[in-house]
């Protein structure tokens, strides 16, 4: 029993080296996760409008930030991290940054599509019972109004005022009320824009003296 005494404490000796060499390469690969500055613009799905108030973060990290005015953002992460891009009406994307970045600095450019969903159809009846709904369909008048014009309603150009007249839907209604929460909240604590370079601002007062608005203030 004495000679097995040797043999099982150099069998301990070997896996505590080892368990300790791999506790420290483990450790050692945590500290060098480098921090990379991830910046970007996000934009809808057809790349023409930039959306604002986007939620950018890292899942259980505590790290995020939000997109401004212009979908502009920017914020350091760690190699490996995954960073999730979220907005109400919008599908959630999810961009990993790779475990091995040559440079500090990485560059997106984010598109997001609109998440519809779809409801079953509702028909809405306007007789609470079947006996009114009959009598009302034998007292139709069977005759179409519209049948004499029937061919310019589905002209082209009709259909283009129809088109142009149309008002929004609730998903645009929505995004456009919190894109203007999301503009004031800029103009009120972001940076303030330098109107003295603003050609618009500029052909604005240009137009104001022609009109003489400066005279009828005096």
């Amino acid at each position: 029993m004495k000679k097995l005494y040797p043999h099982l404490l150099l069998l301990l000796g070997f896996f505590l080296t080892v368990s300790f060499a791999q506790a420290q390469s483990g450790s050692g690969e945590q500290r060098e996760r480098r921090v990379i500055q991830l910046s970007g613009v996000v934009l809808n799905a057809d790349s023409t409008d930039a959306v604002p108030g986007v939620n950018i973060f890292v899942p259980k990290k505590g790290r995020g930030t939000s997109s401004g005015r212009f979908g502009y953002f920017s914020m350091p992460v760690l190699e490996g991290d995954s960073v999730v891009f979220s907005f109400i009406g919008l599908k959630r994307q999810t961009f990993r940054v790779p475990d091995l970045v040559t440079e500090d600095k990485i560059s997106l450019i984010v598109t997001m599509e609109d998440d519809e969903m779809g409801l079953a159809e509702v028909e809405v009846m306007p007789y609470p019972t079947e006996e009114e709904f009959k009598r009302a369909v034998l007292a139709m008048n069977l005759e179409d109004p519209l049948a004499g014009n029937r061919a310019g309603n589905m002209n082209p150009e009709t259909l283009l005022l129809y088109a142009e007249n149309m008002p929004a839907s609730p998903n645009e209604n929505f995004r456009g009320f919190y894109r203007g929460q999301g503009m004031q909240i800029q103009d009120r604590y972001g940076p303030r824009p330098f109107t003295l370079l603003d050609p618009i601002a500029w052909s604005n007062f240009i137009k104001s003296i022609k009109r003489g608005d400066l005279k009828k203030r005096d």
